[in-house]
């Protein structure tokens, strides 16, 4: 559940993407297999309706509880979108935040990227199809954790057995660090992860765009809630992943619909603001009009 040097040795929870990365070679050093501690299992709820969750509680887990889909449905549907059911089944909320990256060079044991040591990213110049749109940093890798993406429209803040209260962008970084995949120091373990009480009338959802049915890492993926009363945007939050280095916040997006009228003239206005800042790579630009069509779609069904 953390980025520590690989020749210092890794830890091993269940083990899902740490399990792939050995069998590729990817991974050679020395395993610390983890054992969860009682702060690091299950859903604790608080009197105030806020939630914490165990690292340790599984992606399976948190898609099947009826009490996290009342009352933090984008939660629950990031999760159960996630992966297969098999990998939801074994895989942690801990693990899913500090897996590594999904880049096809950093995944063969015979390249060196930055992130393993090397002096460039070679994806920048080579085959980069399904990376960033928004060039935030030296490596164009998206961030591969749909959960990240959902802690951070939620303001989800993590807490580790060094840390307490590191938000998303404590977590993970704002891009411009292409040799980690994290913050975490060496030996530094996820622990936790709390949940705000939840808004009163809130929607949420989650939506992806991927290239095949099942099974594959989302090119798009985006976490919406809203309050909508009396036909008007009174709070929107979106968070998107697939497109840059970290999960990002739509901002641009939120401020087209804040006290806005939620019509579909609105909803399509601040669809096309999902794109500010976007600097795509020569084989990315596809991801944008994703990108856009995703948060139109998400918006049209939270408004409904």
């Amino acid at each position: 559940m953390t980025q520590t040097a690989m020749q210092a040795g890794e830890f091993r929870a269940a083990g899902t993407d740490l399990s792939e990365r050995r069998r590729s070679g990817v991974s050679t050093g020395p395993l610390i297999d983890i054992a969860a501690e009682p702060d690091m299992i299950g859903m604790h709820w608080a009197a105030d309706g806020s939630l914490r969750l165990g690292a340790f509680s599984t992606i399976a887990a948190i898609a099947a509880d009826q009490r996290i889909a009342a009352a933090y449905p984008g939660i629950a549907a990031s999760a159960q979108g996630l992966a297969t059911p098999q990998i939801r089944h074994l895989a942690t909320l801990g693990g899913n935040l500090a897996q590594r990256s999904r880049c096809w060079y950093f995944r063969n044991p015979h390249i060196a990227c930055l992130k393993k040591g090397g002096s460039d990213c070679p994806a920048r110049s080579g085959n980069h199809l399904y990376h960033v749109a928004f060039d935030l940093g030296p490596c164009v890798a998206p961030h591969p954790s749909t959960m990240a993406a959902a802690l951070l429209a939620y303001d989800g803040t993590i807490a580790t057995d060094r840390r307490s209260a590191l938000t998303v962008g404590d977590l993970l970084g704002d891009g411009s660090n292409g040799a980690a995949d994290n913050a975490l120091q060496p030996g530094e373990m996820i622990k936790s992860v709390e949940l705000p009480p939840p808004l009163q009338g809130e929607r949420a959802l989650y939506r992806r765009a991927i290239s095949r049915t099942h099974a594959e890492w989302p090119l798009v993926e985006v976490c919406a809630r809203a309050v909508v009363k009396d036909g008007t945007f009174q709070f929107v939050r979106l968070a998107a992943g697939g497109i840059a280095p970290v999960p990002l916040r739509l901002a641009a997006v939120e401020a087209a619909l804040q006290g806005k009228t939620a019509s579909e003239a609105t909803i399509a206005n601040a669809a096309e603001q999902a794109v500010v800042g976007a600097k795509p790579l020569p084989m990315t630009a596809y991801k944008l009009d994703l990108l856009k069509g995703v948060v139109k779609d998400a918006l049209e069904r939270l408004a409904a």
